[in-house]
């Protein structure tokens, strides 16, 4: 069975593409071409269905490859309504593919698609109604189709190579101890080496002193003339001689011990030099197995954006180029929804529709095109950009301001590029409304969190009218993890090195207090400053000097904020091993993991994310009372008041449930008059409101709560069955700040929904 699901899904993914390239294809000979390979993929999946028992699939590909049939012998003409029958065809195809067992009603699915796909093999025109998605609007095209299994090779299970790739990682560990070895003996060797010197500084003396001994000895004997002083005198001669003999066999132990660890010491360093070289080319092979075309990745996006241009009544060609560039599995794996974030923002916010493209003078199809390209032997860059309207940065300027900005740390940004840059904060949304598509600000976000977590950075560059481009580096392959090793509260933590843009020593004469908080200037900008033990709650060491003249400090930074976290001492930097801390500490604030040094120590490493946070919260200034916090406005100590605006019982019950259990004040309406009325009557800070009412539906009543200049700027939800293009800009137009679909409802996103607007 996992052979055939190798095999079906390779069917597929070649299926998919060949419908969008028959799509965006107008040669007859080329045509021709598709619809055979098309055709042989059909009948192949077919067959291979067939021989496994899976008889859904193969009543699917039975009738598609009949479609295909007549498609080649001329009895049937393509048409914008067939290609939507055979998309779905093939989304079915994929949805049994992933299915253990099929259920009843996707079974009857099954054999309504096999009926109409049967009709359309015919020549009966597919009716668009019948199809589960709207009526088609976008295309897409890419360079190169993505490349089968090439000649000798082998399949191999992704969690056997991580396997095999982490017990690689963890050969660091006696790599470091053999380094800390080395080391040790070096030091020891050079101890010895001084200890060796200060003896033959001292055995001159030695020597003198026993040759002035013995004349003394003899004059007390003589002077005394009693045996025992003469037998001690003789004694005393004995015991010097004893020790010149011993001082000169030391000397030549002394060498042998010497060579010894000489001897030693190079074969140590002999063993970590060839250990190194072995893991380290270990290593390159290993990552160079995880290395794929960056085309494995792509392959979803042209019909997640031929989708979603047709379900946004927009006219969009995806563009993709460079995909042969291969790249690390893991890599492509973190930037999956990444791309497909910035390509749902290029649809949604970046390209007009094809009636305002055209008032602008421009070709009613818009364009985004996706490009790959090699900058040198260990980075790409991915260019997402479109030829849309471009980010208004004066509307993301409005929203980083209600959020309170993003920018506290380094003072007030300004200037059209540093507006730009505040797409990249959480919350920030220049959506007028709230959909399942966007409007919560949080998809570029997740953007720069992966891109800086792989250890890349993006850019974005935007020209009102002209268009957006994302520009995204990334490393080929995922480098070995370096840390910066630092000493701060008494104890030693690991920074990761990607973020420390420098470490330096800063004159406590040159800190100052900006707004209670303490800055230094570093290359000519204000940096804030606080103490990495503080920010880590640990106490600050008693043998600190309060009265040093300098602190060592390394500034950290992550899209475009900057902190230097003061430090007691940086003891260097050195590739480390992360591993997690185990499930009962998955999520631990600013810890990243922790780390084994050669020393056997193990340390903490950071989460330099975290920390940033977590350092911006340490300097602002004190946080208003609790009673000011409950509602986000100044002096109102109850809890938020909210208003339901919804006929059916069952569903206003849910609505008033959920909102209380959440702890905020509700008010229910039984439709859009009652519901004005009581915002007539009563003070609310927000309403969720159903749309298809009797005497008023939700659409009037939001337009009747925008017309009343007391209630213009009052919070309105929209939650409704009616998922339409249509009825979410109908919402839009009324006035609506949110618009979230009854068949999606998930009371966890409410809740976010209403805490992002009150």
């Amino acid at each position: 069975m996992l052979i055939f699901r190798d095999e079906a899904d390779e069917h597929l993914r070649a299926m998919s593409s060949g419908l969008l390239a028959l799509e965006k294809t107008q040669a007859p000979d080329q045509r021709a071409d598709i619809v055979e390979t098309i055709f042989r993929d059909a009948h192949s999946l077919k067959g291979a269905a067939r021989a496994v028992n899976l008889t859904p699939i193969e009543s699917v590909c039975q009738p598609l490859e009949s479609v295909f049939a007549a498609l080649k012998n001329g009895r049937l003409d393509l048409s914008p309504s067939l290609f939507d029958l055979l998309h779905e065809a093939i989304n079915a195809l994929g949805r049994l593919l992933a299915a253990e067992t099929p259920g009843a009603h996707q079974r009857s699915s099954v054999s309504a698609l096999a009926r109409r796909l049967d009709a359309a093999s015919k020549g009966v025109k597919p009716d668009p109604a019948a199809l589960d998605e709207p009526a088609a609007s976008g295309v897409a095209h890419m360079q190169t189709m993505a490349p089968g299994l090439a000649p000798e090779t082998v399949r191999i299970s992704t969690i056997k190579l991580d396997a095999v790739m982490r017990q690689v990682e963890e050969l660091l560990v006696p790599r470091l101890a053999a380094t800390q070895r080395a080391s040790e003996l070096r030091a020891t060797t050079a101890a010895l080496a001084v200890w060796k010197k200060r003896r033959l500084d001292i055995q001159p003396a030695l020597r003198t002193v026993g040759h002035v001994l013995s004349p003394e000895t003899r004059e007390t004997r003589q002077v005394d003339g009693r045996d025992g002083t003469v037998n001690g005198s003789i004694a005393g001669r004995r015991e010097f001689a004893r020790l010149f003999e011993y001082l000169d066999a030391e000397q030549l132990h002394m060498k042998v011990l010497e060579e010894r660890l000489v001897r030693l010491t190079q074969s140590a360093e002999h063993d970590r030099r060839l250990l190194a070289g072995m893991t380290e080319v270990l290593q390159h092979d290993v990552k160079e197995m995880q290395l794929l075309p960056f085309a494995s990745l792509l392959e979803i996006l042209p019909r997640y954006a031929r989708e979603l241009a047709r379900e946004q009544g927009k006219d969009v060609e995806l563009v993709i180029q460079g995909g042969e560039i291969e790249i690390d599995r893991r890599i492509l794996e973190a930037m999956k929804d990444p791309l497909i974030h910035l390509l749902r923002n290029g649809i949604d916010h970046g390209i007009e529709k094809p009636a305002v493209r055209e008032a602008r003078h421009k070709p009613p199809r818009g364009t985004i095109t996706l490009a790959i390209s090699q900058k040198d032997s260990g980075n790409a860059e991915v260019l997402v950009a479109d030829d849309g309207a471009g980010i208004d940065a004066a509307l993301v300027k409005a929203s980083a301001d209600r959020l309170a900005g993003g920018s506290a740390v380094n003072g007030e940004r300004t200037g059209e590029q540093d507006a730009l840059a505040l797409i990249f904060a959480s919350g920030v949304s220049t959506s007028p409304i709230i959909t399942d598509v966007s409007g919560r600000g949080l998809g570029l976000a997740i953007v720069r969190e992966k891109v800086d977590g792989l250890g890349g950075r993006i850019e974005v560059e935007s020209q009102h009218d002209i268009g957006t481009a994302f520009r995204i580096l990334l490393p080929l392959m995922l480098a070995n993890f370096r840390g910066v090793i630092v000493r701060a509260g008494g104890q030693l933590f690991v920074i990761p090195a990607a973020h420390v843009e420098r470490v330096t020593s800063v004159a406590c004469k040159d800190v100052q207090t900006v707004e209670n908080r303490e800055t230094v200037s570093l290359g000519g900008h204000a940096v804030a400053m606080v103490r990495l033990s503080d920010v880590l709650a640990l106490p600050r060491p008693r043998e600190a000097d309060p009265q040093a003249d300098a602190m060592e400090a390394a500034v950290l930074g992550q899209g475009g904020v900057r902190i230097a976290f003061c430090i007691e001492e940086v003891l260097g930097e050195q590739e480390v091993l992360v591993k997690a801390l185990g499930p009962q500490l998955a999520r631990v604030r600013n810890v990243a993991g922790a780390s084994v040094l050669g020393t056997g120590q193990v340390v903490l490493v950071l989460n330099v994310s975290d920390l940033l946070k977590s350092a911006v919260m340490h300097v602002a200034p004190p946080t208003p009372p609790d009673d000011q916090l409950t509602t986000g406005k100044p002096g109102r100590a109850d809890k938020p008041s909210i208003l339901v605006v919804e006929d059916s019982i069952t569903s206003r019950s849910l609505l008033v449930g959920i909102l209380e259990s959440a702890g905020y004040r509700v008010t229910a309406a039984v439709d859009g008059i009652d519901g004005y009325t009581t915002l007539k009557t009563g003070a609310f800070d927000l309403v969720v409101s159903d749309v298809e009412m009797p005497r008023m539906d939700g659409f009037d009543f939001t337009a009747r709560v925008r017309a009343d200049k007391k209630l213009a700027q009052l919070p309105v939800v929209l939650v409704t069955a009616l998922e339409s293009r249509e009825h979410r800009e109908r919402g839009i137009d009324a006035g609506a700040n949110a618009y979230i679909v009854k068949s999606s409802f998930d009371q966890s996103n409410l809740l976010e929904v209403i805490r992002r607007l009150l």
